[in-house]
């Protein structure tokens, strides 16, 4: 566990799914980081843990002191295809009352420190709209580079939504075979 400003980060276990079901669900509804339109339910959310676990990925959740899920974070495959299989995609989603209070830097430094030690090399944030500064920002600290942005790639709550894509190199990155 990695302690945090009244929080601890540890591996998601499956008795979290419906607090992190209700936190995306939130995210799904009332913003544009998500572009699913209805929020999964806790049996396809159970489903999407057990792939990334499946695959040997690290889900993360951020807790408070009385094991209150504050929010989680995840790897998965950024594609399928072979040729990426040194790349991963981040995701991560905070409880709304709990933003700007360090959860998703210690959730997404640990996802980096977890994603680096199995031997990734590469991870890519794909984060919805232009306008998310928080998210933006967030990866900017942690070492993400700005790698492009897709205008116009989702379409929500009645407007267009750009897709902002940033990267990082993990361990050796792309400097040595892997």
């Amino acid at each position: 566990m990695n302690d945090g400003p009244g929080f601890a980060v540890r591996e998601a276990a499956p008795e979290d799914i419906a607090a992190i079901a209700r936190i995306y669900a939130h995210h799904v509804l009332t913003g544009l980081a998500s572009f699913e339109e209805e929020p999964p339910s806790e049996d396809e959310m159970r489903q999407r843990f057990a792939d990334v676990r499946g695959r040997g990925l690290p889900w993360l959740v951020a807790c408070d002191a009385a094991g209150t899920v504050a929010g989680y974070a995840y790897a998965a495959l950024y594609r399928l295809r072979s040729s990426y299989r040194y790349t991963l995609e981040d995701s991560i989603y905070v409880a709304p009352e709990l933003l700007r209070r360090g959860i998703g830097r210690a959730l997404l430094t640990a996802l980096v420190a977890r994603t680096t030690a199995l031997g990734y090399r590469q991870i890519v944030a794909v984060i919805g709209d232009s306008a998310n500064q928080g998210s933006i920002a967030l990866h900017e600290r942690l070492g993400f580079r700005y790698a492009g942005l897709l205008p116009a790639t989702g379409f929500k709550f009645g407007r267009w939504i750009d897709t902002v894509l940033m990267q990082r190199e993990l361990g050796a990155g792309s400097s040595t075979p892997p």
